[in-house]
């Protein structure tokens, strides 16, 4: 999965990261278009897996019920054993069911449409809980404990936060110290482990001692640890949380006292564990992006029923203009969330080695769009909405975690940034070397040539003159639009550089408005493919054209508009004044001022 430099391919000679592009001023249009869609033997296998789970569903699935006893019934966790859903990705030699990432993605999708809690146990134990031992096991390793965990016999858990360090992954306690007989023994805790209590295997990431350039460093390294493993005397857990949503998902701390495992139990190198844990983290962002879009489905159909249903003044509020709003939000913010995701996976498919950046779009596009068509599902339904009788509440609830865990959006925003400008920050370094001065007596006309070069890129960005040509020629103006606005955020990105330096990593307003553009222009590119496709199929109804083409624009717009605010903002903001008033605010331990004092 690890690529180069992200921006020229991958490790496969698949498509490079169109997210990376973007701060060069790259379109992605090789990489995005044709829209990567489902294969025939693709929609077979997903129609045949999704019919499954929707009558599974009907037949065993009570999510209100669940959730207020906050856990499945054994019965519950057993029928998704017997559908297979503990290995869709998993290996058939080792008893998977082999899935590619876009048949899993649709998957997850009807999963968390139904029940997210359940989508929550299911993640938890396959997309982060044993990735590790996918990514980086030995095939002794998988042999010895793939059968089990993708037939459900044992469940798995993933091991990476802890009450100190919870985005700063390089700052966890856990500690393991190789012993004369080399073992290892674990001490530290973990904190707000999903499947925790009910968990046999567990990844658990520790720091671990390396003798480096005459001294000791410490680096994190990856192990499994097993219940019911002799060693394991030490491994305890925490109360079960109460929590707000996901109830029925477990959710437990962790704690390991000198807990002793073989060196058969290290996951890929010692000291190689944080780009494992990274790794799975980028999978795990991917399958709750599909989760969300599940979600959102599943509140349109709600809000929308309930709009043709519900009468007030002799006519159904589907005919009030306010409520057609809400419903046309929520619509095209589906679209858009389902092309970013499918977009993503196919790239994936197709050979993308480095897709962080893309799954990071993902994660924080899809649980901000899904908080919206919540709050306005949940808003339709009006005082329905607020009962516990109907299931807008507790979606609402489900759904509020997805912006914090797998790395919390404000995070993901950081990296997305810092990763552009630094990508972008190291080729203008290059650039500046070879216009040094001792280059230019040397070589005249090449420096003249490689500044040229420089200023010709910096006018064709800023004028757009990169510009799309694989859309479908009703998307004209769009893609215009898209094209334009990727050459003035090449620009602005060059700008930063210059005007910040390394400083930009201590100021996150304009990290945060850097993300967003790039978030947009990815979803931008991403609907533009998905609805060129659309348009040029020959079997597509004219109706479904229509539908695609309105779903498009009223996502598009939105997103054009919110990238002029960020853009803006850029050059003229108020972060001087928001700085200095949320330190007044914090140093004063919350609002200060009453109105009967003045």
């Amino acid at each position: 999965m690890a690529g180069d430099d992200g921006v020229n391919g991958g490790d496969g000679g698949g498509p490079g990261s169109p997210v990376s592009g973007f701060f060069h001023g790259r379109t992605g249009e090789e990489a995005v278009f044709p829209f990567p869609g489902f294969s025939g033997e693709q929609r077979e296998t997903a129609t045949e897996m999704l019919g499954a789970v929707d009558r599974f569903a009907a037949d065993a699935l009570d999510s209100a019920a669940f959730d207020q006893a906050g856990r499945f019934p054994t019965e519950y966790l057993e029928g998704m054993r017997e559908l297979g859903l503990y290995g869709l990705a998993a290996p058939e030699e080792h008893g998977g069911m082999g899935l590619d990432t876009a048949v899993c993605a649709r998957i997850s999708q009807q999963i968390s449409g139904l029940d997210a809690s359940t989508a929550t146990f299911l993640a938890g134990h396959q997309s982060i809980g044993y990735k590790p031992l996918l990514l980086r096991g030995t095939e002794e390793q998988k042999a010895r404990w793939l059968p089990d965990l993708t037939s459900g016999k044992r469940i798995a858990a993933f091991c990476l936060t802890e009450p100190s360090s919870g985005s700063d992954a390089h700052s966890i306690k856990t500690h393991a110290a190789r012993n004369a007989d080399g073992t290892w023994t674990i001490t530290g805790q973990k904190l707000w482990i999903t499947n925790g209590g009910v968990a046999d295997f567990y990844s658990i990431f520790c720091k671990t001692d390396h003798e480096e350039g005459g001294g000791t460093v410490q680096k994190i390294t990856c192990f499994v640890v097993e219940k019911d493993a002799p060693g394991s005397k030490g491994l305890s857990f925490g109360k079960r949380e109460d929590k707000m949503g996901i109830r029925a998902s477990e959710t437990r701390a962790v704690f390991l006292d000198k807990v002793v495992v073989p060196d058969g139990n290290v996951v890929g190198e010692p000291g190689e564990g944080f780009k494992i844990a990274m790794r799975v983290l980028n999978g795990g962002r991917l399958s709750l992006g599909a989760g969300c879009v599940g979600a959102m489905k599943t509140i349109l159909g709600l809000a929308s029923r309930h709009a043709r249903q519900r009468v007030q003044f002799g006519r159904p509020i589907a005919d009030f203009g306010l409520i057609q709003q809400k419903i046309a939000r929520m619509a095209s913010l589906t679209y858009a969330s389902e092309s970013l995701l499918y977009c993503t996976t196919g790239l994936i498919e197709r050979g993308m080695g480095e897709h962080r950046l893309e799954c990071a779009v993902c994660k924080t596009f899809c649980s901000e769009s899904l908080w919206t068509v919540v709050d306005s599902g949940l808003q339709i339904a009006a005082g329905n909405g607020y009962m516990r009788d109907y299931p807008y509440e507790r979606i609402m609830r489900d759904s509020r975690i997805n912006l914090i865990f797998e790395g919390s959006n404000e995070i993901l925003r950081v990296f997305l940034a810092l990763s552009g400008v630094k990508d972008r920050a190291d080729s203008m370094r290059r650039l500046r070397e070879a216009l040094a001065w001792r280059r230019c007596l040397t070589s005249p006309a090449k420096a003249l040539g490689l500044a040229l070069g420089f200023a010709a890129n910096r006018i064709r960005n800023a004028t757009g003159g990169r510009r799309l040509s694989r859309h479908h020629q009703d998307l004209g103006r769009e893609a215009s639009a898209f094209s334009s606005l990727l050459g003035r955020f090449a620009v602005q990105v060059e700008n930063t550089v210059i005007r910040h330096g390394k400083r930009i990593v201590e100021d996150e307003y304009p990290q945060g408005r850097l993300a967003d553009m790039a978030i947009r222009l990815y979803v931008m590119l991403a609907m533009l493919s998905r609805t060129t496709a659309v348009l040029e199929r020959d079997d597509a109804p004219n109706e479904k054209k229509a539908h695609a083409k309105l779903l498009f624009r009223q996502a598009f717009r939105p997103l054009s508009r919110g990238f002029a605010a960020d853009l803006e903002g850029m050059g003229r903001n108020a972060d001087a004044e928001t700085r200095e008033l949320s330190g007044m605010v914090c140093d004063e331990g919350g609002y200060s001022l009453d109105v009967i004092h003045h």
